[in-house]
């Protein structure tokens, strides 16, 4: 691929300075991160592409999975193989494309909301900017009551303490608290954490499966008919919309790889991270609900849960549960925070987080208390939150077709002397392709309370919106004309 020039003006330097003063010369890791937005120069980009895989695993460690792969069973009515394959495709087809994003990251040193600027525009870039922003809450916020409901059920089968509305608020408060404390801390910290959450979540599983070996009913698990293959596609679509909410976070986890690491790297490990936890707990899921279908319907999946399993797997489990969503939560705020910078937040980067976590505390109060279909309201989000990021990732995607580096001054000049700033701050081609794939994908979406005109569409019935958008955005941000500079 060859550089994007014209307005561009330039390329990161390799070991060059950037705009926050930073001098390129090697710079020793403190535990606690410091770095906001800026490019991180080459000479401090030290990290390995292996870093990933125990990044894309701890993103995954989610009790849901179990949900959401018992749904396919009781709801989609699929079989064993049936739901092999979709836990299978799922991560490949989703976390492929966080992968693919993810060489942004490395091209340009700096979070993807940032580089962003570079597609729509310095003015621009604050649409799809806040609209991701807006998304990130209440992915936390679904996170933090799964955590909380981790909390309260390991009190309850140890010490016998049953859940009540005070308990709830202080186990809410202190996870939220730990996911704050950690995202704060910033990328060191969290590396260190998802690698032994690695280890402690194989552990585990091994543990569960060994049980479900044992009680499980195979001659039932195998013996249930193959239900129809629209189902198969819809379930697809359901599970790899977690994934596709990773994708704009993706060059955050990767803006201290060297440009030189090998793109296929770092989709590899996203694709091996992800599908080492994503295909056997879907799977595990799915064998539960063959004796025990409550699971795909359950207010409270994680509760349910240490009642299934004997106290012996629960509690280890159901701890490794509430690790999961800890650190999952700590990578979605860590990106927020860039997020929130990029907007415009004018405060350091540690601090920037605790924004989302204020938020998340509400929202998780009242999903806890006032909302009572869980899982429903956990589905209804995953759909709208897949269209709010594939109209993005189009657009971002088919520009790294067309451009592979970013010039850090441009990328943190926010004044109209800036290379990205358009005209009048705006990129026009990706703000229209963006605009109308927003408005495809709306129309393909049908959740409990709202459905557009073409959810009974194919691509509708089958949980396909998001990746219609992600087409419809790409295609029209490569046809659109573009004058010099956009």
């Amino acid at each position: 691929m060859s550089a994007h020039h014209g307005r561009d003006g330039g390329t990161l330097g390799v070991g060059g300075g950037d705009s926050a003063g930073h001098t390129g010369a090697p710079v020793k890791e403190s535990a606690v991160e410091t770095r906001g937005i800026e490019p991180v120069p080459e000479a401090e980009r030290r990290a390995r592409p292996r870093e990933l895989f125990s990044t894309w695993v701890a993103a995954n460690i989610s009790v849901l999975l179990l949900t959401m792969g018992a749904g396919l069973v009781v709801t989609g009515g699929l079989n064993f193989w049936q739901v092999l394959v979709v836990s299978l495709v799922s991560p490949v087809l989703s976390y492929g494309l966080v992968g693919l994003i993810s060489i942004a990251g490395k091209r340009g040193g700096a979070p993807g909301m940032t580089l962003s600027r570079a597609v729509f525009g310095q003015r621009g870039n604050l649409f799809p900017g806040a609209l991701i922003w807006v998304a990130r809450w209440g992915w936390e916020t679904i996170n933090a009551v799964t955590g909380a409901y981790a909390g309260l059920t390991v009190l309850d089968i140890l010490f016998g303490i049953r859940p009540s509305t005070p308990l709830t608020i202080i186990v809410l408060v202190a996870f939220v608290g730990c996911t704050f404390v950690i995202s704060g801390l910033g990328r060191k910290v969290l590396n260190i954490c998802t690698a032994w959450s690695t280890y402690l979540f194989g552990a585990f599983s091994v543990l569960v499966l060994v049980h479900l070996l044992m009680a499980s009913d195979w001659s039932a698990v195998f013996g249930r008919p193959a239900g129809p293959t629209a189902m198969m596609v819809t379930g697809v679509g359901t599970v790899a919309a977690g994934g596709i909410s990773w994708v704009p976070s993706a060059p955050d986890f990767t803006r201290y790889i060297p440009r030189s690491a090998p793109g296929g790297a770092l989709v590899g490990y996203a694709v091996g991270g992800a599908g080492l936890v994503v295909a056997p707990m879907v799977m595990m899921g799915a064998v539960m609900a063959v004796s025990v279908p409550d699971l795909s319907s359950t207010s409270d999946p994680v509760s349910f849960l240490g009642e299934l399993l004997p106290t012996w797997i629960a509690v280890p489990y159901l701890l490794m549960a509430l690790v999961g969503m800890l650190l999952i939560n700590s990578m979605s705020m860590y990106s927020a925070g860039f997020t929130a910078l990029t907007l415009g937040v004018r405060v350091p980067r540690a601090w920037a987080v605790s924004v989302n976590a204020v938020i998340s505390l509400i929202l998780g109060y009242l999903l806890i208390n006032v909302v009572q279909n869980f899982i429903g309201s956990f589905v209804s989000f995953l759909s709208l939150l897949a269209v709010a990021f594939s109209a993005w990732i189009g657009v971002f995607g088919a520009d790294m077709l067309r451009r592979d580096s970013y010039d850090a001054a441009a990328l943190m000049d926010t004044s109209r002397t800036s290379a990205y700033w358009y005209h009048g701050g705006f990129a026009w081609p990706a703000m229209t392709a963006w605009a109308c794939a927003l408005v495809v994908g709306l129309l393909f979406t049908r959740v409990d309370w709202f459905s557009g005109p073409l959810a009974s569409s194919w691509p509708g019935r089958n949980g396909l919106g998001w990746l219609a958008t992600i087409v419809v955005s790409a295609v029209l941000y490569m046809v659109l004309p573009k004058r010099a500079g956009s």
